[in-house]
């Protein structure tokens, strides 16, 4: 039951990210008001690090960033990690 609902808390939150960086991207195209750093940052550490570093490949954004270039791909290393201890366990 608790690794279905992780399973289902864990599709949403990453399709719900990636999204959000779309929608970002959206919005810095046509000097809209924007999603906050804080906001695609803790998407991703709440567990929608594949939808964020998925989302900064298709639309390119937030690459260049520091923060998100290295950011996001260790958010995800630990996230995969805790994952596949989890499972061990």
């Amino acid at each position: 039951m608790l690794s279905s609902i992780l399973l289902i808390y864990l599709v949403v939150i990453n399709v719900v990210t990636f999204f959000l960086y779309g929608i970002d991207k959206w919005k810095a195209k046509r000097a809209k008001w924007r999603i906050p750093e804080s906001t695609l940052l803790g998407m991703a550490a709440l567990g929608g690090s594949i939808g964020a570093w998925l989302g900064m490949n298709t639309w390119h954004h937030k690459t260049l960033h520091k923060k998100f270039k290295y950011g996001i791909p260790l958010i995800m290393s630990v996230q995969i990690a805790l994952l596949i201890w989890l499972i061990c366990k």
